[in-house]
């Protein structure tokens, strides 16, 4: 695996790519890699093309009173699992390097940006966009790959990536979880004792939502008072939004119909999560994905 620190040497290689018709994959991360990232990068390694893993805390999608400072940073044990992996590459540029003095240039993708994830933290999708297009233009990749965790990021890179006409295929893979049903994130880290327990009864309450479709409920609303009775009963959860919204527009819906996510974020302690569930029609039923 080669290591690579500098846009200009990962342009190198992605032209050398693209002179051999050789098609490269992208797994953007943000380092502290977990089991979730794994199953991305296994999905690239599918294709059979070489796999791009980058690994940059991105200061820009962070708010003044978020965890940039303590997000977890384990580049050496990452590099060891990358290479275990057979990764090709690992892209790990620094700040700097990213955004040199003078940087002036932000995408917004608008309608989509605002909402959710959005309201509950300003900024923070101008910096994902910004950096992600970045990535697109620096490693030229055929296709990336996101996990479905991040649902809104998904649906926002794939609208950018429609819009600006770009070559990359975004690939959208299902979230992994721990045994208990907690999604996989770097954040969980910061889970320490009740607050570990306590974090997974937000799959628990998205299979409550479930379970009610599965009995015949299609009020929205309806469901998501079944999601809040289950969150209710863990007094170290502290519910940010939950919403069901249709997967285009990711607008609030009175009723499922066609295809839409339940969406939702919660501080536990004082660890912010997210997490979703997709709700898709088959035939006269729906089929939900936790």
């Amino acid at each position: 695996m080669q290591t690579v620190h500098t846009i200009e040497w990962m342009k190198q290689i992605a032209h050398e790519a693209r002179a051999e018709e050789r098609i490269l994959g992208l797994v953007p991360t943000m380092g502290a890699l977990h089991e979730g990232h794994f199953s991305l990068i296994r999905a690239a390694q599918r294709e059979g093309a070489p796999v791009v893993v980058s690994l940059f805390v991105n200061p820009k999608q962070f708010g003044p009173a978020e965890d940039l400072n303590k997000y977890p940073r384990t580049l050496e044990a990452d590099r060891a699992a990358l290479e275990a992996l057979g990764v090709d590459y690992l892209f790990a540029p620094s700040p700097q390097e990213m955004y040199p003095s003078g940087f002036r240039t932000a995408v917004v993708v608008e309608g989509l940006s605002d909402r959710l994830e959005g309201r509950s933290r300003p900024g923070h999708f101008r910096g994902v966009t910004t950096v992600v297009l970045k990535l697109f233009e620096i490693v030229q990749p055929r296709f990336a790959y996101f996990g479905r965790k991040d649902a809104q990021q998904a649906r926002l890179i794939r609208q950018m990536s429609t819009d600006l006409n770009l070559d990359t295929n975004v690939v959208v893979c299902p979230i992994v979880r721990e045994a208990d049903g907690l999604a996989l994130s770097s954040r969980n880290v910061y889970l320490k004792g009740e607050d570990r327990r306590s974090a997974a009864a937000l799959s628990r309450s998205l299979a409550a939502v479930r379970e009610e479709i599965a009995k015949g409920e299609r009020d929205a609303n309806r469901l998501l008072a079944a999601l809040r009775r289950v969150l209710a009963l863990e007094p170290r959860v502290a519910l940010d939004y939950a919403e069901i919204v249709d997967n285009e527009r990711l607008e609030p819906i009175t009723n499922l119909r066609g295809t839409s996510y339940v969406l939702l974020a919660a501080k536990v302690g004082d660890t912010r999560l997210i997490d979703n569930a997709l709700i898709e029609p088959d035939g006269e039923h729906f089929k939900v994905s936790v």
